[in-house]
């Protein structure tokens, strides 16, 4: 059950993410937007693929899942200074990301 939550919520995220890096200048749209994309696909994959495998290999890929979170935070931290994110919609970004980050958290530590 706590797995279709996280991976509502990262769906979510992705579907914002979707909206604002449309609303990016195009130089920003093409590196940092995509890699943002890139990013935030993988941590879904990871996601998806903890929620299908044993213990062991869940905890692994969880790591991954976290590793690549803290990527998309760092890639949206820095298109905020930019300025080709705003910082009300990086704020509210970030505060998917941080509930998506204690879900994970809480996932990883039910396994531990």
């Amino acid at each position: 059950m706590q797995d279709a939550s996280i991976l509502q919520r990262a769906a979510l995220f992705y579907h914002a993410l979707y909206i604002v890096t449309g609303k990016m200048p195009k130089r920003d749209k093409y590196t940092l937007g995509e890699r943002t994309h890139l990013a935030t696909l993988a941590l879904i994959e990871y996601l998806i693929a903890a929620s299908h495998l044993g213990r062991e290999r869940k905890l692994l890929a969880l790591e991954q899942a976290s590793v690549k979170l803290d990527v998309v935070r760092l890639l949206l931290r820095l298109a905020q200074e930019l300025k080709a994110v705003p910082t009300k919609t990086y704020l509210e970004l970030i505060a998917r990301l941080d509930e998506i980050g204690k879900m994970l958290g809480g996932w990883m530590r039910s396994l531990k």
